[in-house]
């Protein structure tokens, strides 16, 4: 991993600023239902299905539960991930994380499930890269 104390690396301060940004370029009715809002946390989320430790998690959305529907992006994932790349770059990344994050809340709002869908081609893309079909996890 990255050394967090690397000056060139973009820290969560920084990140959690660029999200407000973010957040507020989308329109009200997004949030909607969107009780718990956005989380930054400073984790390092490697996803369950990762064979080679290459995929990491960058934001999650959340429905239901106790805590109710909120999006957590996490930076220690998209500092493993983008160590070097300066503010407007990760501008550039959080921005697709977070609107494919938002595009979940939406679907579910519908009662749709395209994104999910798409979600699991790109892992079952990924699975099949490493001559893996998934079945076994």
């Amino acid at each position: 991993m990255p050394d967090i104390k690397d000056k060139n690396l973009i820290t969560i301060d920084e990140v959690h600023d660029i999200l407000d940004e973010l957040a507020e370029e989308l329109p009200q009715e997004f949030y909607d239902e969107l009780n718990g809002g956005i989380i930054l946390l400073p984790e390092t989320h490697e996803s369950e299905y990762s064979l080679e430790g290459d995929l990491y998690t960058l934001g999650e959305y959340h429905s239901g539960g106790p805590l109710g529907s909120y999006i957590t992006i996490y930076y220690g994932s998209f500092v493993r991930l983008f160590p070097h790349l300066g503010r407007e770059q990760m501008k550039t990344e959080l921005r697709k994380t977070l609107r494919h994050e938002f595009r979940h809340h939406i679907e579910t709002l519908a009662g749709e499930d395209d994104l999910v869908d798409e979600d699991h081609a790109y892992l079952q893309r990924y699975l099949a890269s490493y001559g893996n079909d998934g079945k076994n996890r």
